[in-house]
């Protein structure tokens, strides 16, 4: 507890003593407030004793402290709402923060997955290009083979031909012979 203590203060023209627990600026910063509404309302009219201005300047005084009070009431009441939900926000965080959890372990998999569709990709296209070279080399092989055929089917029309000849030359021959033996 803050040591009491006494403050003189002038309040009106009037010397007072101060018992209080507080500051000696704070209590000399009120006695000054009170001692601005006293004159302010002496001087709205010269003809109220020191009784009834100090009186006035307490219904002043209190009129600002009952509207202060309201304020307060009315701001303690929209603080207590955001209080309240305080809670709901944070499991809505704890939620959001585990929903995050599960996403970025989704992402991950995917990732892991994604890693795993490249390397069976450049597999594959490893593969492909295997494939690739060895059908450009059977092509190769097919196009030399071809033209071999080609050769041979050339060869063979005129083995073919030569035969026609052989044929027609023994035909010949042996017409001859039959002449030759039969006269």
């Amino acid at each position: 507890m803050e040591e009491r203590r006494k403050i003189d203060v002038q309040i009106d023209g009037r010397n007072f003593t101060i018992v209080g627990a507080g500051s000696e600026e704070h209590i000399h910063r009120i006695a000054s407030y009170v001692d601005k509404i006293i004159k302010e309302v002496g001087s709205k009219n010269d003809k109220l004793s020191q009784t009834m201005t100090a009186t006035l300047a307490a219904l002043h005084i209190s009129d600002e402290l009952s509207k202060k009070e309201s304020e307060l009431q009315e701001l303690n009441l929209k603080a207590k709402d955001p209080l309240d939900k305080y809670d709901d926000v944070c499991l809505e965080l704890q939620e959001a923060k585990e929903k995050i959890i599960a996403l970025n372990n989704m992402a991950e998999e995917y990732q892991r997955q994604i890693t795993e569709y490249d390397k069976k990709r450049e597999d594959l296209e490893l593969q492909l290009l295997a494939l690739n070279r060895t059908i450009q080399a059977n092509l190769e092989e097919l196009a030399e083979k071809d033209e071999m055929i080609e050769g041979l089917k050339d060869k063979n029309f005129k083995n073919q031909l030569e035969i026609v000849d052989v044929k027609k030359e023994l035909s010949e021959y042996l017409r001859i012979l039959d002449r030759e033996t039969s006269s």
